[in-house]
């Protein structure tokens, strides 16, 4: 807080950066001033906001502090500057119009869950907002998916072609009113109106059609979460064989009956992000067996909007609620894509006549060690900027290829997309290059370099070859523990741990098992898994049998059984033959350090997975098999030698152990292997990164072991452990060419 010199009348000026516009900042500053008889102005600029007060001293004072401890739930401040400035005499407080002569560093707010206040309007029959499907308030409802510029002013809103009525007009200007500048403010009067009838969409659910709803940000498939033959045909015609489906509950209470639910993971579903939660499911419940059948979790989240609030009012029963696509292709925003698109898919569309500036799917989140890891930033998340410790030349940042996202550095503050998604498809890239354009756009924003994968063949750095901006290239698993030790704001130097599946190495090798000592812009590689061959190089991630049978030649392995290559990777012996000749002649074989693919691996070899039917099955499975089941045996895996592991699990296996003991001793010994890398490494910080560490018993077991031994453990927060946070490290990996 700044402390005046003297007890006369002063002029306070307070500067906030952040997501400080669209949440009701401004009539909050009003009231606060007005209440404390200060004079002055607030204004929003393309910077933030600005507070000019004036008054005497000590309630300028309390001014500041109320204004830290009182200000909206959903703002986010991270830059607070204040000074004392020349007195003006002013007799009045008011809002002034925005500026947009400054820099566009404000961060734009990310869209907000119905408020309690909204939602009680709109089960109110006396409320003139009764059962209107677009309702909101500074407080909730869509920002990011309509904002077309910043400063976040309605003109700058695909609401403005909506104008506003009478009463809807007083609201607006009434610094005392909610719906002070509320932007998508509106009534059933002067505002977007729905394209079909909720009652209808809901009887076509009950009947098991799949129902096309044009939600905040794209469109959702939605069908009834108990009828089996209705999900097997979603996923038929969306093509999505296994990936589970995610569920949206009518209620916190019904979602009570179907999942165990802590406390943390209720204050995640009830909060203004409403992301999906991975939650433990009840048995015996009426959930379709195929909505979710080889995860340990459903994905469950509740209604977010209030035409969700009002679908969901009217079923009182889970749905899937997956996105309006195909599998591998860009969600559906507008009503044209989407009836042309979906057509194939849906049996009844529900639509609107607001319109998506861009598409945001919904986040997915998850408690590990006690707090909230995201697992795909998106919905009520993206793209609230991640501020960090050193300024950044102007770089964009384009990802790598599964799970992209962009990013850029303005500053101290690198604003990373929404999820965009895999860029295996001309819909998903043209996806991409969008969203390069709509990020730059937004903020005024001209790169000087651009930061990209080492990998040739990624989408994201052939686009980077072409933009004619100065390259920088960037190792993928060095972005991985960058990337998490900024977000975390780690000082000095630091033990970087980064598991996946693939990632390009810089000998040429795919790595995926790495240790690096860290220490500013430098990196050194400690450590890393044992090679191993990957016979028939992406298939392989595809079939994890091919790692299996891959490390079983390397040790010479003999059947645990008669039928053992069968049995072992779950391949008939001809295939296995053909696989053999490539290891035999070292024909299209791809080396590897990759922790992924051992899990792989180790799931087929243990019969628990012999394929990936979407990105990280077998892992998950491998790990659900652990169950409650915890203990300190563990495999040899010295020196990240998997050899002895490998040989000890059929050991294992040919006696007979039951599969969750191997599935336990196997995450117990990456574990150990942790414990002794860390320990010879002499840093006490680590910094933990890569998909391998979704996996929850991984990282919890190992973050614990950790710390019991002092070593202060460092984990992701803001952006995902897999390739969605990759963005942010390229950004943060831009230090190293200033320092050159």
């Amino acid at each position: 807080m700044t402390v005046a010199a003297n007890p006369a009348i002063q002029r306070l000026r307070v500067s906030l950066r952040g997501a400080v516009q669209g949440v009701g900042f401004r009539p909050f500053v009003y009231r606060l001033a007005t209440e404390l008889g200060l004079t002055g102005w607030v204004l929003n600029s393309s910077a933030g906001l600005v507070v000019e007060v004036e008054g005497p001293t000590h309630q300028l004072n309390t001014f500041e502090q109320r204004l830290e401890t009182e200000r909206p739930r959903a703002s986010v401040v991270t830059v607070r500057e204040s000074a004392w400035i020349p007195t003006e005499g002013s007799t009045r407080f008011e809002i002034h119009a925005s500026d947009t002569d400054m820099g566009k560093t404000v961060n734009v707010l990310p869209d907000l869950a119905t408020c309690s206040e909204c939602r009680e309007e709109l089960f109110d029959p006396d409320n003139r907002r009764f059962e209107y499907p677009f309702t909101n308030c500074t407080n909730c409802g869509p920002r990011y998916t309509i904002v077309v510029d910043i400063p976040y002013d309605r003109p700058n809103t695909t609401m403005r072609d909506f104008k506003l009525c009478p009463i809807c007009r007083e609201e607006y200007e009434n610094p005392l009113n909610r719906r002070f500048h509320a932007q998508p403010n509106a009534c059933p009067v002067c505002g977007p109106k729905l394209d079909g009838t909720i009652e209808d969409a809901a009887e076509a659910l009950l009947e098991g059609e799949i129902v096309a709803l044009k939600g905040i940000g794209g469109f959702q498939l939605l069908v009834d979460a108990r009828q089996p033959s209705a999900v097997a045909r979603l996923r038929q015609r969306k093509h999505r064989e296994e990936k589970p489906f995610a569920l949206m509950m009518p209620s916190l209470e019904v979602a009570r009956e179907y999942c165990e639910i802590a406390l943390a993971e209720l204050e995640l579903l009830e909060s203004q992000a409403a992301p999906i939660v991975l939650l433990r499911p009840k048995p015996g419940t009426d959930i379709a067996w195929n909505v979710a059948h080889c995860s340990p979790y459903l994905g469950v989240m509740l209604p977010y909007s209030p035409l969700h609030h009002l679908l969901m009012q009217e079923c009182r029963f889970p749905v899937v609620a997956t996105s309006g696509n195909r599998s591998d292709e860009p969600i559906a925003i507008s009503n044209d894509e989407a009836t042309t698109r979906l057509k194939e898919i849906a049996d009844h569309f529900l639509m609107h006549n607001r319109p998506i500036v861009r598409p945001c799917d919904d986040s997915v989140v998850r408690l590990t060690r006690g707090r909230a890891g995201i697992l795909r930033r998106a919905r009520g998340y993206a793209p609230l900027g991640i501020r960090i410790r050193q300024s950044l030349p102007p770089v964009l940042a384009v990802g790598g290829h599964l799970k992209s996202t962009v990013a850029i550095g303005v500053g101290q503050e690198v604003f990373v997309s929404q999820h965009i998604g895999d860029l295996d498809t001309l819909e998903a890239r043209g996806a991409f290059e969008r969203a390069i354009s709509d990020l730059c756009r937004l903020y005024s924003f001209k790169p000087e370099l651009v930061a990209c994968d080492l990998h040739p063949d990624y989408a994201s750095t052939q686009w980077a070859e072409r933009s004619g901006l100065p390259l920088l290239r960037v190792q993928h698993h060095q972005a991985h523990v960058a990337a998490c030790a900024a977000e975390n704001s780690v000082e000095g130097a630091y033990l970087g741990v980064s598991w996946d599946g693939t990632g390009y190495g810089l000998d040429g090798a795919i790595w995926g098992g790495e240790f690096f000592r860290v220490d500013g812009p430098h990196f050194e590689r400690i450590a890393h898994l044992r090679f191993f061959g990957l016979p028939g190089g992406d298939t392989a991630v595809r079939e994890g049998w091919r790692s299996a049978a891959s490390m079983l030649y390397e040790v010479g392995a003999e059947s645990p059984t008669p039928d053992a290559t069968e049995q072992s990777t779950g391949k008939p012996r001809l295939e296995q033959s053909h696989v053999r000749y490539m290891l035999e002649r070292g024909i299209n074989v791809v080396p590897t350090t990759s922790v992924g693919r051992l899990f792989d691996a180790v799931a087929s070899i243990t019969g628990i997975a012999r394929q990936n039917r979407f990105e990280g099955q077998a892992a998950m499975l491998l790990e659900n098999e652990i169950g409650v089941l915890r203990g300190d045996e563990a495999y040899p895996l010295p020196g990240g030698d998997w050899g002895p592991l490998i040989q000890a699990l059929l050991a294992d296996k040919r006696a007979g152990l039951a599969v969750p003991l191997m599935a336990a001793r196997f995450h117990n010994a990456l574990v150990e292997w942790i414990l002794e890398v860390a320990a010879g490494a002499g840093l006490k910080q680590v910094v933990l990164s890569g998909g391998v560490f979704q996996n929850r018993y991984l990282t919890e077991r190992a973050a614990a072991k950790l710390e019991s031994r002092g070593f202060e453990v460092h984990t992701h927060r803001q952006v995902p452990p897999n390739d969605g946070g990759i963005a942010l490290g390229q950004a943060v990996m831009s230090l190293r060419m200033v320092s050159a």
